[in-house]
C-alpha cells in the first residue's frame, strides 16, 4: 500500500516517520507545504494519482487557537476546504482531530456520539473539516485527540522545561483538565488502524490513559526533568480567571477512549509513563 503523510514536518508526522521502518511493507511517501499544497484541490487530485495513492494520513492543521481567532478564514482553509480536498482524491483517509470540538463544559469523557458545540475559531474550523471528510468519504477514519506533545516542534512540554529552567517560579491553570497525548503513542495507534485486517470507519478518541490538570501536568514535567537536569522551579496553581488568555480553552477536555481500545485491540499508556518516554528522547 502507498500511504501519502501531510504535514510530515510536524508533531504527529514526524512520529509516524520514525515508526515507518517497521512497516516495511508499506510506501510511504512524507509531504509538507513545500511538496505539496493541500489546499490547491487540483494538485492534490494530480499527487495522489501520479503516486497511486492508496491511504492518506492527514496530519496537517492550522493549529493555533488564537490566531485562528484572529484569522478564521485561514485557519478554515487549512482545517477545513483542505480536508475536502484529500477527501475528493480518490484515496482513503485518515484525519486527525482535537477535542475542541466539544464545549469543554463537561464533566464525563467525551465520547464519539455525544454532541460537539466547538466555542473557538479553532473548534469551528477542525468541525467544519470533520463535516465536509464524513461527507464527500464516508469511509473515513477520524482520530481526535487532545494535549499532544512530543521531542519535535512547539509543545507544552518543550515550553514548560524552557520557562522552568529560566525561571524560580510558575503560574499554572488547575481548572483545566484532560490527558496529555505523546505523539509517538498517538502515531503507534493510526499505524494500527491501517494494520488492522479490517477497515474500521468512523470516529475515535486518542490520547494516553489517566486525566490531570495543566498544573499536575507542568509539576510532572519539572519533577521528571529535575532528576536528570537539576531543575528547580516552584509551580503555583491559578484560576483561568487569573491567565490573560487570548482565547478562551476548554475546562475539561478528558476523551472516553473505550471504542478505539476495543476496535483496534491496542493498550494506551498512562500518560506520565509516555511522559518519561519523551523525556528520554529530549
Amino acid at each position: 500500500m502507498t500511504i501519502l503523510i501531510t504535514g510530515s514536518n510536524g508533531q504527529l508526522g514526524t512520529e509516524i516517520r520514525n515508526l515507518a521502518p517497521q512497516h516495511s511493507s508499506h510506501r510511504f511517501i512524507f509531504t509538507d507545504v513545500a511538496e505539496l499544497n493541500i489546499t490547491d484541490r487540483e494538485a492534490v487530485r494530480r499527487f495522489v494519482a501520479d503516486n497511486a495513492v492508496d491511504l492518506i494520513i492527514n496530519c496537517a492543521a492550522y493549529t493555533n487557537v488564537d490566531r485562528a481567532e484572529e484569522d478564521e478564514p485561514t485557519a478554515r482553509l487549512i482545517n477545513a476546504a483542505a480536508v475536502e480536498n484529500l477527501a475528493l482524491s480518490g484515496a482513503r483517509i485518515i484525519h486527525v482531530s482535537t477535542d475542541y470540538v466539544f464545549s469543554g463544559d463537561g464533566c464525563v469523557p467525551y465520547r464519539e456520539d455525544d454532541p460537539v458545540d466547538p466555542r473557538t475559531a479553532y473548534g469551528r474550523t477542525k468541525l467544519e473539516g470533520e463535516q465536509l471528510l464524513l461527507k464527500a468519504a464516508p469511509d473515513a477514519i477520524i482520530f481526535r485527540t487532545a494535549w499532544l506533545y512530543s521531542p519535535y516542534g512547539t509543545n507544552f512540554v518543550k515550553t514548560m522545561l524552557r520557562l522552568g529552567a529560566e525561571r524560580d517560579e510558575l503560574s499554572v491553570v488547575y481548572d483545566q483538565v484532560g490527558t496529555p497525548t505523546y505523539a509517538a503513542d498517538l502515531a503507534a495507534a493510526i499505524l494500527a488502524a491501517v494494520e488492522c485486517p479490517e477497515w474500521h470507519p468512523g470516529i475515535y478518541h486518542y490520547t494516553n490513559e489517566g486525566v490531570c490538570s495543566w498544573f499536575d501536568f507542568t509539576v510532572e514535567i519539572l519533577r521528571q526533568a529535575g532528576k536528570m537536569s537539576n531543575l528547580q522551579c516552584f509551580v503555583r496553581p491559578i484560576l483561568s480567571a487569573q491567565y490573560a488568555y487570548k482565547t478562551p480553552r476548554p475546562h475539561y477536555s478528558v476523551l472516553d477512549k473505550a471504542k478505539v481500545k476495543a476496535t483496534f485491540g491496542i493498550d494506551i499508556p498512562y500518560w506520565t509513563d509516555s511522559l518519561r518516554h519523551c523525556l528520554q528522547q529530549m
